[in-house]
């Protein structure tokens, strides 16, 4: 089962999908799209493409933890998420991924002024390695084989 991770924006929306069994980054994108609506339905669409069983969106939280307005948005996205039929959706802390991001363009040589274009993909990236690296979806690949097994 394919995971899909989203770094959600007012313009631009970073998407990044497993491979098959949910291990590895397969591939990044940006959704360029400013109504909400809008873009729930494509991230529904591209979702049931490839086969994603899950999605992840960022959270934007405060680094205290707590949420600010940008948190706010995120969960209006979360429910038109559900709206267009998203299915198994999870909310994930994002605090510094973008900041991160940035820092992996800069240290791979991309120009500031190039950033932009890629690095909400390179955010949802880190958003999808950080969940494929917990237990959580350790045990859900052992659960996804334990029923494969039993048919």
């Amino acid at each position: 089962m394919r995971i899909m991770a989203l770094d959600y924006g007012d313009a631009r929306t970073g998407v990044a999908i497993s491979d098959e069994r949910g291990i590895l980054c397969g591939e990044t994108l940006v959704i360029a799209e400013w109504d909400m609506e809008r873009l729930a339905r494509r991230v529904a669409e591209l979702a049931a493409g490839r086969g994603c069983g899950l999605v992840l969106l960022g959270l934007p939280l405060n680094m205290d933890g707590s949420e600010g307005a940008r948190a706010g948005k995120c969960r209006e996205f979360a429910a038109a998420l559900g709206r267009a039929g998203v299915g198994e959706l999870l909310l994930r802390d994002e605090r510094r991924t973008t900041i991160e991001a940035h820092g992996i363009l800069r240290a791979n040589g991309r120009r500031e002024k190039r950033h932009r274009s890629s690095v909400d993909a390179v955010a949802a990236q880190l958003i999808l390695e950080t969940y494929l690296g917990t237990e959580d979806n350790r045990l859900r690949q052992a659960s996804a084989a334990a029923a494969a097994c039993r048919r």
